[in-house]
């Protein structure tokens, strides 16, 4: 099989696909002909190739997708005029302990935020598939541990983990919303969502700064952790 043809079917395979495909799932359109190297390399020539279309061919937790670019975005939400309901201020400060502290227990989430958390928080980032339990922490009650899952990276269009901002310094948190918004805006451009992907990242990143900053890392190791509930989800 020739490169052309080759491109065509893996372009042809992301466009129609609802959701991203990662290199395994894309080699099996070739019989397991092509190896991922080559498969990986093939969608650096078709990033290349669409560079100047208003899709782009993007990497994300779970895999490969074509996507609308961010100077589309005003064009294409003139189809959906109508605006959806923002996330709360309680919902975004969970999200980013979870984000920047994960595995943590319900607990670890109140004492750093110094309240009681509702447990409908926590069962809206679930049923938004943000976050997911994946353990329980060995301890008096076997409290669950929770942590983000591959479609918070999808929706942040993030490959792992280690894209977010690092909280370091004050003036490492000064330039942390500046670098979320970028972040979002380049490699966000249309997706699923109840809101941009960009305009929840810099909120994330505005309760991070305010209330995980300055707090100790929760110590995962203090107490042994129970694997058998491995995580679906979850980036290392």
């Amino acid at each position: 099989m020739n490169t052309a043809d080759a491109k065509r079917i893996l372009e042809t395979a992301l466009i129609c696909s609802a959701q991203p495909l990662p290199v395994r799932d894309l080699r099996v359109l070739f019989g397991d002909e092509l190896g991922a190297d080559t498969i990986k390399t093939l969608l650096v020539e078709l990033q290349e190739d669409w560079a100047q279309r208003g899709l782009e061919l993007v990497s994300v937790g779970s895999g490969w997708r074509f996507q609308s670019r961010p100077e589309m975005r005003d064009h294409l939400d003139r189809l959906h005029p109508e605006k959806p309901p923002r996330y709360t201020r309680a919902v975004l400060e969970t999200l980013a302990i979870i984000a920047y502290r994960q595995p943590v227990t319900r607990g670890d989430m109140e004492d750093i935020r110094g309240v009681t958390i509702n447990s409908l928080i926590l069962k809206q980032l679930e049923d938004r598939n943000w976050v997911e339990v994946i353990g329980h922490r060995e301890t008096v009650g076997r409290p669950a541990l929770f942590a983000t899952t591959r479609q918070f990276l999808d929706d942040l269009g993030l490959e792992s983990l280690d894209q977010l901002p690092v909280i370091g310094s004050p003036m490492q948190q000064g330039s942390l919303v500046d670098a979320l918004e970028q972040l979002g805006e380049s490699d966000q451009a249309s997706l699923p969502m109840d809101e941009p992907a960009a305009q929840v990242a810099v909120e994330v990143a505005v309760e991070a700064e305010a209330h995980v900053s300055t707090i100790p890392p929760v110590d995962a190791a203090a107490e042994p952790v129970d694997t058998t509930a491995a995580p679906s989800g979850t980036a290392p």
